[in-house]
């Protein structure tokens, strides 16, 4: 194939993969690194390198403005980004000594549970409970807009949610995802932070998360500028595109077709690494 229309067809399918992966909040990695593998025959770390720094690039344009609006919570976000950080300097060089094929049956399992995430309902939860003293001790409570109010919230379980926050990195830097849905887990499931904080927190997160495993990939040779450049753009200017419709598009029929998608290209990822094939 041409290497200008390679760029060009990385480029539209990137795009897509933002916009989709900005509607449903997952953001666009979970569906560039298996369609590079599988569609293009990209060598998957290769695939993972570019998919990386296209998290960077769309964490750093998303986040600023989600921390003018006030939703973001900056003080949890710098202290999980510490074991966020520390599981993706591990997964980095994990995945240097992982075989290709368990890597794509790794990356096959998570795109499963991302999409069976992506058609979960996420209402907002708020709750009367005492937060957890090391919160208080922090100052990681806050508060977000709410029809022109703000709305105070506590922090639980912040031992448990820190842990969890370590595995979202291994696994960003061992498959090139942003792992935004186990991030968002980590703060909606188990530190009963609201929806909105949840996700805004875990977009500012992920860029940092990235970088610290892309340096990894980049000095091992995995990023390649023909390969992560159009993706880079593509998924940028997607999810640019994606977040200006969220107000007014039909969520749930993405989130379905997203969830289909993901779940077709995670079946692919773990056959071909069962059958070598990847």
């Amino acid at each position: 194939m041409p290497a200008d229309l390679f760029c060009a067809l990385v480029f539209l399918v990137s795009a897509a993969a933002g916009f989709l992966g900005a509607l449903t909040g997952l953001g666009g990695g979970v569906v560039v690194t298996p369609v590079l593998a599988l569609v293009f025959h990209v060598d998957l770390r290769y695939a993972i390198g570019a998919s990386l720094i296209s998290v960077i690039a769309t964490s750093s344009g998303a986040a600023s403005a989600y921390v003018r609006e006030g939703f973001t919570n900056v003080r949890i976000g710098l202290f999980l980004e510490i074991a966020t950080t520390m599981g993706a300097f591990g997964g980095a060089h994990l995945a240097a000594r992982t075989p290709t094929g368990v890597l794509s049956i790794i990356l096959g399992v998570v795109l499963l549970y991302s999409a069976y995430s992506s058609l979960r309902p996420h209402p907002d939860q708020t709750t009367n409970q005492a937060g957890d003293p090391l919160a208080e001790r922090l100052r990681l409570n806050g508060h977000y807009p709410v029809d022109g109010r703000k709305e105070e919230y506590v922090v639980h379980r912040v031992k448990s949610g820190f842990a969890t926050m370590f595995g979202a990195g291994v696994m960003s830097g061992l498959l090139g995802i942003g792992s935004g849905a186990l991030k968002v887990i980590a703060m909606d499931r188990i530190m009963r932070i609201p929806f909105k904080v949840s996700t805004t927190t875990s977009n500012f997160m992920i860029g940092v998360t990235a970088a610290a495993s892309a340096g990894v990939y980049l000095s091992r040779g995995y990023v390649v500028p023909t390969v992560a450049m159009p993706v880079m753009l593509g998924v940028l200017l997607g999810s640019l595109l994606g977040a200006r419709q969220l107000a007014g598009a039909g969520v749930k029929v993405l989130r379905m077709v997203f969830a289909a998608v993901v779940a077709v290209l995670a079946i692919e990822m773990i056959y071909g690494g069962f059958t070598g094939r990847l």
